[in-house]
């Protein structure tokens, strides 16, 4: 699309772009709608962590806990009873990792992804279906964030965990963050 913001370039063209703000992510989508005539968004809360999950109820896709060798985490810090592992200090290449059931990569860390809804404290008043959940009175644009991140603890990777993030952050939260797209169909 042009440009790539990504800190971690050095790694190779099957890194993860980082650095990725909301909005740059949601006008990705709109322009890659536009070249392909397909609709491109960001996943919602509910699609992510279904995609995460593939059918799993674990913490993980793989199981009760996470270790270096299945995802890109600060390894410095465990999870249940897994032991301390590697800390890589930058992102990792896509598909360095297993696959969950539905052959998506990197779940679980490397990069927080974008989700398209707006943040809300628990599901109540959720739609009953897959779509975004837009909050019309979030004054701050506060957006949600899903799956870990290289920099992070294992507990921030898990299928479940939910991380708030607003454009006032700054730069510095932006160097881990990313995103995937859902087509509709």
């Amino acid at each position: 699309m042009g440009k790539n913001p990504s800190y971690f370039r050095r790694g190779g063209k099957k890194r993860p772009v980082e650095k990725v703000t909301w909005d740059d992510a949601v006008e990705f989508c709109v322009n890659l709608s536009s070249k392909t005539g397909k609709k491109y968004q960001l996943p919602s809360e509910a699609q992510w962590e279904y995609a995460c999950r593939a059918g799993t109820t674990t913490p993980f896709h793989f199981g009760e806990t996470i270790t270096t060798d299945l995802g890109n985490y600060n390894g410095n810090y465990t999870y249940g009873s897994a032991p301390k592992g590697q800390f890589r200090e930058e992102t990792t290449n896509v598909g360095s990792f297993p696959a969950n059931a539905f052959g998506l990569y990197d779940m679980h860390g490397n990069i927080w992804e974008w989700c398209f809804d707006t943040w809300h404290h628990d599901y109540n008043g959720a739609s009953s279906d897959d779509s975004p959940w837009f909050d019309n009175d979030n004054d701050n644009n506060i957006q949600v964030l899903r799956g870990g991140s290289w920099i992070f603890s294992a507990d921030f990777c898990r299928s479940g965990f939910r991380l708030t993030c607003t454009e006032e952050l700054g730069e510095d939260i932006h160097s881990v963050i990313g995103f995937r797209v859902v087509v509709r169909i």
